[in-house]
This record gives structure tokens, C-alpha cells and sequence, in this order.
């Protein structure tokens, strides 16, 4: 009975991993693809705005 015990862990972890791994394949692309593009584009373009160093003001 010991070799049961020390099986289950790793079984359940390969199961889980396997799990992980076709559901991150089944949800690239399809329906919504473009909407996440849209939406990591936007990000992209927030952060390169934020990183620009602002204009400096004359004085007079």
C-alpha cells in the first residue's frame, strides 16, 4: 500500500498540469482573440505614454 501513497501525488499533479496545459491551448485565439489584442495593444500604448518625459514649461 505504500507504493499507492507514494504514487498519487505525482499522478494527480501530471493530471492537473495536463489540465492547465490544454486549457491554455484550447483558449488562444477563437472569438475573443482580437478583442484581447485590442486590449493588450491599448496597455502597450498606456505604458509608452506614461514613459515619455513630459514637456518642460518656460518661464519668463
Amino acid at each position: 500500500m505504500d507504493y499507492v501513497s507514494a504514487l498519487v501525488p505525482p499522478v494527480v499533479m501530471a493530471v492537473a498540469f495536463t489540465a492547465l496545459i490544454v486549457t491554455m491551448v484550447k483558449s488562444q485565439g477563437g472569438a475573443n482573440k482580437s478583442k484581447e489584442d485590442a486590449a493588450v495593444d491599448a496597455a502597450l500604448a498606456a505604458h509608452a505614454e506614461a514613459e515619455r518625459p513630459a514637456p518642460e514649461r518656460e518661464t519668463s
